[in-house]
This record gives structure tokens, C-alpha cells and sequence, in this order.
């Protein structure tokens, strides 16, 4: 059981680490195991939101969202969100097929209108499609983004996807025929976050406004990249693993379906509940039964539907996602069936062992199936 959840969330990106824990020490009975956890992995804050019965059961917080100014984190504070962005955009994509605004199995290059994926031997017979794209089998190119400061330069998506000045990734491009194999490809999703600016006519952080977040409440989150100056004060500062900061506190991704989401645990369980709710046709917000099965169904890996990760522990069904961005690290994981799930959000590169652990700690007190 544990072996499946080392694969599945390395497949999420954020727990490269796993074989590595040795000698992890037992909290002392007198201290809360998370304080003890966050001590023990060097983190500075994080924050916490469990699901029970198919709502939000308890919102919970620990430490400093600011290591120089020890400002607490609060169930308001703002956290980036890093790849989970790819799930939260894979639904506002889906939302489109089931409009009939964009396809799931056309080349994508018939939805892009402002920039094409350029066509080489590997797409001479199987062209691109939004699916391959959404599962990570499309062949493309870049696995994640590093960012920009604020004293940086920062490119057009245009930019980022040809690859040129001042994007600091290379260029996206097709290298493995679409289709035949799973590798995780932040820059597929790039070109999906470009195929839905071009069918809506329209900016990326007010499409994902419109058709997902406002009407699953998520009050809290945006893609606006950078964060707008009104949300700042209530924005986690990224650490190192060594609690310095990164620069200007954070950085900015223009790669916002990849990347770009801000937002807290609070608002990530709403969208997962939503998922789970849907599932049993109780609520239908943004996607349909069929489409949010078809989301949650394995394409070529076992362990990736469209935007997320899937898992089995022991026979239960489980879905969510990863994320690592420059001083902060989070995840979020649910339950198919049962309303049960949790979102972990820290502000330290250090925060995926911690959020591992406490995935642990809530999963046998709430005694969720599989485990």
C-alpha cells in the first residue's frame, strides 16, 4: 500500500524524496504532532483543510506565514497552488468539450488560432489532442517551470511556448509520438491554457474565474499572475529549505494552468468535493456525471486520468494532486466514492515530507478506507 503512494504522488511531482525517510523520530505525547512534524521537517507554516461526509470538516493551521515578521498563518492565508493549478484547469477545459467549444479527440492545432504546435514525424500520423495533452501523453516537451522575479523580465505564454527571450524554458515541441507513452509535461498544459484563451476570446485568469471558481465559491483563488496588489497581504512568503526567503517573497507564472493558482486549503475542498458530488450526480456545477468519470479514469498510466492522479490503497479509490513551486510545496487527495479527502498547503520547500506525514496522521485518525 504504501509503495502506490509513493508512485502516485511522484507522478504528482512533489515527493521526490520517498525511500529516502530514515530515522524519522515519534512525537513526544505532550506536543501536537503536526508543531512537532513542522519542527522536525523545517517548515515554516501550513495549512490544513480535512473532508468529511462530503464537506468541509475542519479547517486547521500551524506556524508562521512569514519566518522574519512571524505573522500566523490563518485559514485566510494564500498559498500557490503549483501543479494542483492542473487540475483546476483540466476542469475549466472539460467544461468547454462539454459545451461543445472545444474537442477531446481533434488535432489540436484545429482549436489554437494565435500560435500552432509546430508538426514534425512524430505528429505526421497522430496529431495532438486536448485529451493527450490533459493525461501527459501527448510527447511534449518541458516538465515544469521555475518561475519568474519580480526583477525579471517576464514573457508573454506565446513566448513561453516557442521558447525564446525572456522565457527561461525551452521551447515546447513534440518529441515522442502523442499517445504511446506517459511523461509528465507542464508544458502540454501550456498549450491547452493557449487552446482556451483562443476559444473564449478572453484572459485566462477571468475564464477560469467565470466557469470554475466563482461557481464552486472558491472565493479565495486566482490565476492572476502576479498576484493582484489588494490579495498581497494576505499571500505566504516561499521558503528554502533553510527558511531564507525566496526573493520578492514569491515568484510569477505566466504558465498559469501549470502553475499559476493561488488559493487555500479551504477553497481546494470545495473543488474536491464538487468531484465527489458530481460523481453521484448530486452536483453538477461545472461538469457533468460523464465527463467527471471520464476525468477521473486512467488513459495510458494507471496513475493519471485528465488533471489528475489516481490511486488505489487496498482496493479504495483515491484522486487528487501535487504541486512544487519555488518555497512552497502542497497536495490534495480525495476519495472516489467516500466524502472523505484533505488538502495540505505549506509555505517551505521542505513541505512535501511534512505534507506526506500529515496525509498520514489524518488518514488513520478519520480511519479513511484502505488504510
Amino acid at each position: 500500500m504504501k509503495k502506490n503512494i509513493y508512485i502516485f504522488l511522484s507522478i504528482c511531482l512533489i515527493f521526490s524524496y520517498f525511500g529516502c525517510q530514515k530515522n524519522i523520530p515519534t512525537a513526544p505525547e505532550n506536543q501536537n504532532e503536526i508543531d512537532f512534524f513542522m519542527t522536525f521537517y523545517n517548515v515554516p507554516g501550513v495549512s490544513i483543510a480535512v473532508i468529511k461526509d462530503f464537506k468541509i470538516d475542519t479547517l486547521e493551521v500551524h506556524g508562521v506565514k512569514d519566518v522574519l515578521t512571524q505573522e500566523p498563518v490563518t485559514v485566510q492565508t494564500l498559498f500557490q497552488a503549483a501543479s494542483i493549478s492542473k487540475s483546476v484547469s483540466a476542469m475549466a477545459a472539460l467544461r468547454l468539450v462539454q459545451d461543445g467549444k472545444m474537442s477531446l479527440d481533434e488535432d489540436i492545432n484545429q482549436t489554437l488560432s494565435s500560435w500552432q504546435l509546430p508538426e514534425n514525424a512524430f505528429t505526421s500520423n497522430v496529431r495532438v489532442t486536448l485529451k493527450h495533452l490533459l493525461s501527459h501523453t501527448a510527447g511534449t516537451t518541458v516538465h515544469g517551470f521555475r518561475g519568474y522575479r519580480y526583477s525579471e523580465d517576464r514573457p508573454t505564454l506565446v513566448q513561453v511556448l516557442n521558447g525564446t527571450s525572456p522565457a527561461n524554458s525551452p521551447p515546447i515541441v513534440v518529441d515522442v509520438t502523442p499517445g504511446t507513452i506517459y511523461r509528465y509535461s507542464g508544458g502540454g498544459f501550456c498549450i491547452m491554457q493557449q487552446a482556451v484563451i483562443d476559444v473564449e476570446d478572453d484572459d485566462f485568469p477571468q475564464i477560469l474565474q467565470e466557469i470554475v471558481l466563482t461557481p464552486l465559491a472558491m472565493q479565495s483563488s486566482t490565476f492572476e499572475q502576479p498576484l493582484p496588489q489588494q490579495s498581497l497581504g494576505r499571500a505566504a512568503k516561499g521558503h528554502y529549505d533553510d527558511e531564507s526567503y525566496v526573493p520578492g517573497n514569491h515568484h510569477i507564472y505566466p504558465e498559469m494552468a501549470a502553475a499559476g493558482l493561488w488559493t487555500t486549503p479551504a477553497d481546494l475542498a470545495y473543488f474536491l468535493i464538487e468531484i465527489q458530488l458530481s460523481l453521484e450526480d448530486h452536483s453538477n456545477q461545472v461538469l457533468n456525471k460523464a465527463l467527471t468519470e471520464l476525468m477521473l479514469t486512467p488513459v495510458l498510466s494507471d496513475e493519471y486520468g485528465l488533471g489528475f492522479g489516481l490511486i488505489d490503497i487496498s482496493g479504495e479509490a483515491y484522486f487528487g494532486h501535487g504541486g512544487a513551486n519555488e518555497g512552497f510545496r502542497c497536495f490534495m487527495m480525495a476519495h472516489k466514492k467516500v466524502g472523505v479527502g484533505a488538502v495540505i498547503m505549506t509555505n517551505s520547500d521542505n513541505g512535501s515530507e511534512l505534507a506526506d506525514k500529515i496525509i498520514g496522521i489524518i488518514a488513520e485518525r478519520e480511519n479513511w478506507p484502505g488504510y
